[in-house]
This record gives structure tokens, sequence and C-alpha cells, in this order.
């Protein structure tokens, strides 16, 4: 039976400080930057509902007052939009889903808040389900083309994850959409930062990961060529 997709929310990770885009992210944060004439978050909130997605739980840090004047209760953009905010001092991409957990309930999709996916959602949650595992990371064949591979994918399994230690045998790279039950963050104290990177890597060596290959591409604002192929797929989209 396939899992409906309006009854997983998806928490978009959007808290950091997008050092990489300075000077344009010194007033205005990431998500809200203008990318083929709307703001960036415009065109993952129009991707998401058009996958089926009604909720999403926004995390956020630096400038995330701005979001939320900016797009309220997501309602013209056709979905429920919920804020989680860091606080006085930024948690991380863990942290800020521990935080966020009373809104997110029992299950929910994590996406980058500079990530543009075209890959179906609605098979990675099926697979989530059929798995049994407590998390899912979607992985994509990189050979480090797009950026530095950092994922050993093996006979359908996930072998190695490591974002710090590089080695030969990475083909993938992680896609930038995962799955998660609330448990794998309820064991964890509110209020203190961790990586999400650091949780997944823990759930590879249980054997509690699943992976889930994706043969489209990722789109991505992380960077000046990021946003510049974002812009061109956009435009031959219209």
């Amino acid at each position: 039976m396939s899992v409906s997709l309006s009854q997983i929310p998806v928490a978009i990770l959007a808290g950091g400080l997008a050092t990489r885009l300075r000077p344009l992210t010194e007033k205005v944060p990431k998500v809200l930057l203008p990318v083929a004439g709307k703001p960036f978050l415009t065109h993952q909130l129009e991707l998401l509902r058009g996958q089926g997605i009604r909720r999403v739980v926004l995390c956020l840090g630096h400038l995330g007052e701005m979001v939320e004047q900016e797009f309220g209760d997501g309602g013209q953009h056709g979905v429920e939009l919920q804020y989680s905010f860091d606080g006085p001092k930024l948690l991380g991409t863990g942290g800020a889903l521990r935080q966020a957990l009373p809104k997110l309930g029992e299950k929910f999709f994590v996406l980058y808040g500079d990530s543009y996916l075209i890959t179906p959602f609605a098979p990675i949650a099926d697979f989530f389900e059929q798995s049994g595992r407590h998390g899912l990371m979607t992985v994509y064949r990189n050979e480090g083309l797009y950026d530095t591979s950092n994922v050993v994918f093996r006979d359908g399994q996930i072998a190695i994850y490591d974002k710090k230690v590089r080695l030969p045998e990475m083909r993938h790279i992680d896609y930038g959409l995962s799955v998660f039950r609330a448990s794998v963050f309820q064991e964890r104290p509110e209020g203190i930062a961790f990586d999400l990177a650091d949780v997944m890597k823990q759930l590879v060596a249980q054997k509690d990961l699943a992976g889930f290959e994706v043969p489209e591409r990722f789109y991505e604002i992380g960077s000046h060529a990021g946003i510049a192929e974002l812009e061109a797929l956009l435009a031959s989209e219209r």
C-alpha cells in the first residue's frame, strides 16, 4: 500500500549562515535569495506541493524572522507552513530537527534549505516504510561530478558515509533528501548543537539507515555556480 505524502511533513533545514554566498546573505537568508525572479523558497514549496506534500516545517536560525514575515502560514503556496527557530545559538542540522520534533510528528522527510530536488518522493516514502529502518538516505551516483562524493553504496546498502574522510571507492553522494522516525532524535537532549551527518553515521554503523538510489541529479543554491545552473533549469521549464 502506498504512503500518502499529504500525511508526511517535510522539515527544511534553513538555519545556517550561508557564508559561501556572502555578501548576498549578510542581510537576506539564503532561502529568500531571488532565483529566476522569485525567492528560492517559493520554487521549493511549489516543487513540494506538486509532489503531494501539504505540511512543511521550516527550521530557521540566521535572519529566520524575515522568512516567516514573507511566507506566513504558507496558504498562498498551497501548503501549511510552520516554523521552528534555533533560538539564541545555532543548533546545527541535527539540533534543529530535535527542536522541531513537536511540530513534525512520528516520521518526516528532511530537505536542505538550498536543495532543489526533482526526484519523485512517493517511491522513497514507500521504500522507507518497507525497509523497517529508522532512517533513509537518498544517494546519487555522482562520481565526483557535482560535489565531492561521500558515500560507498554497495549491493543496495550504504556501507560508508563520511563527509570528512574521502575514500577512492566513494562513487555516490548524499542527495539531500532523507526520511526519519522521530525516535532517532528523541534520545538526544534538547538545545544542544549537533550535526545530522553524525546521526546518519551512527545509523549506518547500526545498519539502521536504508539507502535509496535516485537517477536524477540534484540542483542547489549553495554556490553562485549552483544558482546559475538552477536558473537555467527553471528557464527551460517555462
